[in-house]
């Protein structure tokens, strides 16, 4: 990335930091966009799955963290490796930059940069395993008895980590407004808001028709809603289709009934063809920001969503979608028949949306950060 001081012009070496490079989410498809502030400039990782990632990134230079050298067996169980997370962060030899762009979700923007370094932030969410969700998480893993016991005591140590890791980076961007609140209130620190870019695109210029489905786009994690989703539509008896790969898959299919298919992870072009033909977007839980919703709005489909969070910044109730109250198969349900009453002339297409997420906007807004940052970094 070239950059020009007010002294005197200056080419910056540059270099991106992404927690983790082991599956393909809203993140990493950030991440792509991102990167291409400067298109010569490594990615720092604390582990990497090349084949997950299926040629994502191909010919940018990956640079992994020591927890790269341990077997594949325990890389694939990183749950077991929660303790060295922020050690192998704070490892990463980050001399050599000027300016290191983090990414992160969780523990990049823990890295220990040079004085001389400006380190700009891009945070998607303060981690909720530590501040708002730590009990939520110890069931997840099936924590009980000492095993709970010892795993608070992790947890404590790692939220007073997260707390100081946050104040390291010289600028902190987040990416919704509602992750700009709980950066505020955790580690009452202000940060600017600059929305992720929907990158999917279609060379079709006519609409295909609605068809009878509903959709979810996720990972297949506990925290993300998916068997809410699944019993409401099992009540409702009613097509959905759930995109998404993850580590709870085999448990909500055991949920599903016969209306319900899992799709698995699909190409971009397919993905464009689900979001322009499903008759909804259903997003059940809460997110940061909320890319399914954004990439569904993009495309002119409506969604209903779980109404906290990042996604009530990018739906329009009773335009673009509604809103439900309560994380529930009866409440979704209730929103989904409200939905279906109303009727698909009732919504409008986000005209805006486009370039409320285009990607030139965040680019843009990017280097206006980079310039304020490195200028605010000089005095």
């Amino acid at each position: 990335m070239k950059q020009l001081s007010p002294q005197k012009k200056v080419e910056k070496k540059v270099a991106f930091v992404h927690d983790f490079l082991v599956a393909y989410g809203g993140a990493e498809r950030v991440l792509e966009s991102l990167v291409k502030l400067d298109p010569e400039a490594p990615i720092y990782t604390l582990l990497y799955d090349g084949d997950v990632m299926n040629g994502r990134f191909a010919g940018r230079e990956i640079r992994t963290s020591f927890l790269q050298k341990l077997p594949r067996f325990i890389r694939k169980r990183y749950r077991w490796l929660l303790p060295l997370y922020p050690v192998a962060a704070e490892a990463l030899d980050l001399r050599e930059f000027d300016i290191v762009i983090s990414s992160s979700g969780a523990w990049s923007k823990g890295i220990v940069t040079r004085l001389r370094t400006l380190h700009i932030a891009y945070l998607h969410s303060p981690m909720r395993l530590l501040w708002d969700a730590n009990e939520q998480y110890l069931d997840v893993v099936r924590a009980g008895g000492i095993r709970r016991f010892f795993g608070r005591i992790l947890l404590s140590y790692l939220r007073v980590w997260d707390r100081e890791a946050a104040d390291r980076p010289d600028v902190l961007i987040s990416n919704s407004e509602y992750t700009r609140a709980r950066a505020e209130k955790y580690y009452r620190r202000d940060s600017v808001v600059i929305h992720p870019p929907v990158t999917l695109t279609s060379n079709k210029e006519k609409k295909p028709a609605r068809e009878d489905f509903f959709l979810v786009v996720s990972r297949l994690t506990a925290s993300k809603g998916i068997d809410v989703a699944i019993e409401a539509f099992n009540k409702l008896r009613l097509p959905l289709r759930i995109v998404g790969e993850g580590r709870e898959r085999n448990r909500f299919e055991s949920l599903a009934e016969g209306n319900i298919s899992f799709l698995g992870g699909v190409d971009d072009a397919e993905l464009v063809s689900l979001y322009r033909r499903a008759k909804a977007v259903i997003v059940p839980s809460e997110e940061d920001f909320g890319m399914a919703a954004a990439e569904a709005v993009s495309f002119g489909t409506p969604v209903i969503a779980l109404g906290k969070g990042g996604t009530m910044e990018i739906v329009q109730e009773g335009r673009t979608g509604e809103f439900f109250g309560a994380a529930t198969p009866e409440v979704l349900a209730d929103a989904v028949r409200r939905f279906l009453d109303r009727g698909e002339p009732a919504y409008d297409a986000d005209k805006d949306a486009a370039g409320r997420f285009s990607e030139a906007r965040f680019l843009e807004a990017w280097r206006d950060t980079v310039r304020k940052g490195e200028a605010d970094h000089l005095k």
